[in-house]
């Protein structure tokens, strides 16, 4: 019998490239997301809203029976930093969304794999971070901050109740299912839609340096995490999910100017109150445990995302 995932969140970018993944894989997929999938109806989920104050935790959260479950992988989660920070009540919905999870996991007996971001680091200024660089008393923002308190969580529930986990912290992921910017702001799919309709940009930051990672690169680090959980090869680790090397934002925006045959109106201010300004991943530990791979490099990926983008314009 295949095993049977839940993602929340599943509406999303990485929760819809995820659940594609792990079906072709084999596995019973369904999701829960308060929100209608923006691609695709083939993703059975459940519209419910995880941030919402639950006191039975048997079977689901509420009255609802979500049936045999074998691993929540838990993506759901507000996720703009400088949304967070002018309506720092949506980081409480995440913490109460991840609480709710981890609980109903307790309950049930059920592992789980947890989004996290490397906002959890702060503004540090190291060139390549490890995991073991998280130092939480320099939390950045709110949104920083409702995802190191799901990972405290996460890691007593593990200490208290013997709940395996796996913590991945995603950085700046992009691609396939990510232009729905009317929902949600990404920076990169918006630079696409301004250079190509000749609109001015904005880039906040002009010295920012990240780690951009393609959503294929992303997935396949989740999925290798899901395999391994599963079987308990690996479980109570934490780890980097990015291609683990910096770009400068402009980069994006140079990009797509190629792409379009467009010159870009681009203009500079300084960071946004919250944003980290560098972050580069060390990703040596994703590779020795899970075989993590990343295939992907900013400027191929970006190609791919705007011929995606493309494609869903006619």
């Amino acid at each position: 019998m295949s095993k049977r995932i839940l993602i929340t969140g599943i509406s999303g970018q990485i929760g819809t490239n995820l659940a594609y993944n792990l079906i072709a894989k084999g596995y019973e997929v369904f999701g829960i997301d308060k929100r209608k999938n923006t691609w695709t109806d083939d993703l059975y989920t459940i519209h419910q809203d995880l941030a919402s104050r639950y006191d039975n935790f048997e079977n689901g959260l509420g009255c609802l029976d979500y049936g045999k479950v074998d691993l929540v992988i838990h993506l759901a989660a507000n996720a703009k930093v400088h949304e967070l920070v002018e309506y720092p009540t949506r980081a409480l919905d995440n913490f109460m969304m991840t609480f709710n999870m981890i609980e109903y996991c307790r309950n049930n007996n059920v592992p789980i794999i947890y989004s996290s971001t490397r906002e959890v680091y702060g503004d540090i200024q190291r060139y390549v971070t490890n995991e073991a660089d998280a130092s939480f008393h320099t939390t950045e923002s709110p949104y920083s901050a409702s995802k190191i308190s799901g990972e405290a969580f996460l890691y007593s529930y593990s200490k208290c109740y013997d709940i395996p986990y796996i913590c991945y912290r995603f950085s700046n992921v992009y691609g396939r299912y990510d232009n729905d910017i009317e929902r949600m702001e990404r920076v990169i799919p918006l630079f696409y839609n301004k250079i190509k309709k000749g609109e001015p940009i904005t880039i906040y930051g002009e010295d920012k340096v990240l780690d951009f990672t393609y959503v294929d690169d992303c997935v396949a680090g989740i999925s290798s995490g899901v395999d391994k959980i599963l079987t308990r090869e690996v479980t109570n680790k934490t780890f980097n999910l990015a291609f683990g090397s910096g770009n400068p934002l402009r980069t994006v925006a140079d990009v797509f100017q190629e792409e379009l045959g467009v010159k870009a109106d681009l203009s500079f201010e300084p960071s946004r109150v919250g944003e980290v300004t560098h972050y580069v991943a060390d990703i040596s530990s994703a590779k020795k445990y899970l075989g993590y791979e990343p295939q992907t490099h900013l400027v191929d990926g970006l190609r791919k995302a705007a011929a995606w983008y493309a494609s869903q314009e006619s």
